[in-house]
């Protein structure tokens, strides 16, 4: 519990320091009793969960609203204290230039301005219902986007040829299943020739998905579904009472996958024949920078095939394809991954803007990319992780249709 004190002291001197926007434009004890007793209530929910998540692998459901609850407080009050900082830097050059000015006086600090709290709370109040909407309807505002890429080496019969990308279910996290049973129903709705997904299945343990077993082996597609690990699929991130338990959970988590009527690709590759032509299908285990399992050989799962044939990558971690795909000899044409979630927070106005916070971790995070002759899609995720809910970032479901690039003259 020890540890928990400095966090809570900053937690603390946080939450007073932003009180001072409130004081100034409501002055009444009603006012704070509300503040700080909701603050109370968001500190006892953080130290309880702490205090009850000793020992267990799985993060309940009521863990993650906990976070999220706390997230939707403590975000707004962290610009609320950027705001009062810089009118207290100001109410302090004042104060200074009233003692040693011209004409000289006692020091005197003005008082904090009403119009400059207003604003501060006004842009508080924007991540603060965001947040709360991000955990009612967000985590589950399915969005389908669709794009048509062009290749120079599409065989003729797969010209057209549509693929349905979903990735990041964390199955875990999941609570309700009429949302979760739409969006598969979604996923199906689009008709793909092939479905592909691209890792992290769970968020640590395979029994996460005995709820959702028959969910999901109802994905269908004409060539069949197709998966590969994510980091999050190896049990990496808890605790196991052997090396033999945790070996055993992943073998779970592929047999499930297997009953679910997925073809689990393990740094190996597939043939697609349509009209007695072909394309390849490769599939790799978890490859990732800044500390992620490379347990990804995608050399080995390129075994059998030739530079010249068209190849599809599923490969999890987006910085897999800056660090190893898109240079590759065997020149892969498409990649798709997932992994970031897009961070579940962000702005996106197509056409205009596309930013979250994750873009600063990684290069390739949301959507389509192309560099040297190679394309790259990332998934913005299905599920969520940790945070409970999605602002400005929803989940997909990817819709890629294959073209053969137009040959002028």
């Amino acid at each position: 519990m020890l540890r928990w004190l400095i966090p809570i002291v900053i937690y603390i001197l946080i939450d007073i320091y932003a009180y001072q926007a409130f004081r100034t434009l409501w002055k009444s004890p009603l006012a704070k009793w509300i503040y700080f007793g909701s603050s109370l209530v968001v500190l006892g929910l953080v130290v309880y969960m702490a205090m009850n998540s000793g020992g267990s692998r799985r993060m309940p459901a009521e863990s993650m609203y906990i976070i999220g609850i706390f997230i939707t407080f403590f975000v707004p009050k962290l610009l609320l204290i950027i705001f009062m900082f810089g009118e207290d830097i100001i109410r302090l050059f004042i104060g200074l230039f009233s003692k040693f000015g011209v004409q000289s006086s006692s020091f005197h600090l003005p008082s904090r301005r009403k119009f400059v709290s207003t604003i501060a709370l006004g842009v508080a109040a924007i991540p603060f219902t965001s947040l709360i909407y991000g955990m009612v309807r967000g985590k589950y505002n399915y969005k389908v986007h669709e794009y048509a890429l062009e290749f120079d080496n599409l065989p003729d019969a797969f010209n057209g040829y549509k693929l349905t990308q979903i990735s990041d279910v964390h199955s875990g996290s999941f609570t309700n299943k009429e949302k979760v049973k739409y969006a598969v129903d979604l996923v199906n709705k689009q008709n793909g020739d092939i479905i592909l997904f691209t890792g992290d299945l769970v968020n640590n343990e395979a029994t996460e998905m005995d709820a959702w077993k028959e969910t999901f082996g109802s994905l269908s597609a004409k060539d069949g579904v197709f998966s590969v690990l994510g980091n999050h699929d190896y049990g990496d991130y808890v605790k196991w009472s052997s090396d033999t338990e945790k070996k055993q959970n992943l073998i779970d988590l592929k047999t499930t996958q297997r009953e679910m009527g997925w073809d689990l690709l393990l740094n190996e590759n597939r043939t697609i024949t349509k009209n007695g032509e072909s394309i390849k299908l490769i599939g790799v285990e978890n490859w990732g920078i800044g500390g992620f399992k490379k347990a990804g050989d995608l050399d080995k799962a390129c075994e059998g095939v030739d530079a010249s044939e068209f190849k599809i990558l599923m490969s999890h971690d987006p910085s897999h394809w800056q660090e190893q795909v898109k240079s590759h000899p065997k020149n892969i044409e498409l990649t798709l991954s997932g992994h970031t979630h897009g961070m579940q927070f962000g702005i996106e106005i197509p056409g205009l803007i596309k930013w979250s916070p994750v873009k600063y971790r990684y290069e390739n995070w949301a959507g389509i990319y192309e560099e040297l002759g190679s394309m790259l899609n990332v998934n913005r995720g299905f599920g969520y992780l940790a945070y409970p809910g999605r602002v400005g970032i929803w989940p997909e479901i990817s819709v890629i249709t294959l073209k053969q690039k137009t040959k002028l003259g």
